[in-house]
């Protein structure tokens, strides 16, 4: 079988959230570049339809502007994808956000708000996914956006590094019960990323610093997570589910020399 044949997505549903910008928006023009139709989902909503109407142009593809932190507005969206396109096959729990505060400053709030973003949501729109594929009488895979933080925490991302921790076990305990009915789970866990997000902090000093420990030498790239990402939604993974698939350019190996 040839590459293109083992990555193709033809016929394949992929929803992604928080496209409208960095990974997300990546996410969703590899999968569709790869076959796959498409529904963005994300807070900002000009944002969104921007990024939709130039992957239209090669695919089948929507937006549905939601917080996914709003369980209604998440079974709208699996709704639309219904509708619209079909039965969502591949979903990519992408949506995040992160904070910067010491552990003793970090209000009950935001504490909160990034557990409910970051882990709260991830479960609630994965159980989504793989109960419509099961009611369909379809597979699918689910793949979790977990980071390296949740291996191995920093200073002032409590939150955070917790969040993603709980994303990378939760990733196991879904594939534990779900593999066996078709739905594969998986994770990637990126390191540093460039984004328009952290494009100036990874620019600063610190990121300078921060980048000397890195063993391949520099920040990754959006196109760095491309691989991953179609090796766990596409045949090329078919016998992998529970695993974390780590892309941070040997961060995490640097820490434990």
């Amino acid at each position: 079988m040839s590459a293109a044949q083992i990555f193709d997505l033809t016929g394949q549903v992929a929803l992604v959230t928080g496209a409208s910008s960095g990974l997300g928006e990546r996410f969703a023009e590899v999968l569709a570049a790869n076959g796959a139709d498409v529904v963005l989902v994300a807070r900002r909503a000009e944002r969104l339809a921007a990024v939709t109407e130039r992957i239209k142009s090669g695919r089948r593809a929507i937006s549905v502007a939601a917080d996914v932190r709003d369980t209604a507005a998440m079974k709208r969206a699996f709704d639309a994808a219904e509708k619209q396109i079909g039965t969502v096959t591949i979903l990519v729990n992408n949506a995040g956000i992160a904070h910067s505060a010491r552990a003793i400053e970090l209000k009950e709030e935001d504490w909160r708000r990034v557990l409910a973003t970051n882990l709260d949501a991830v479960f609630f729109w994965a159980q989504e996914a793989a109960r419509r594929m099961l009611a369909a009488g379809k597979g699918g895979s689910i793949v979790n956006i977990a980071s390296v933080l949740g291996f191995s925490p920093d200073k002032g991302v409590a939150a955070y590094a917790a969040a993603k921790a709980g994303v990378i076990q939760l990733t196991k305990a879904l594939a534990l019960e779900l593999s066996f009915k078709g739905v594969r789970v998986n994770a990637i866990a990126p390191g540093w990323i460039t984004t328009e997000i952290n494009r100036d902090y990874l620019a600063s000093e610190r990121g300078s610093a921060m980048k000397r420990q890195i063993p391949i030498g520099r920040f990754g790239e959006v196109r760095d997570l491309d691989g991953p990402l179609l090796l766990l939604v596409s045949d090329a993974g078919r016998y992998m589910t529970g695993t974390t698939v780590i892309a941070d350019g040997g961060q995490l190996a640097a820490l434990h020399v």
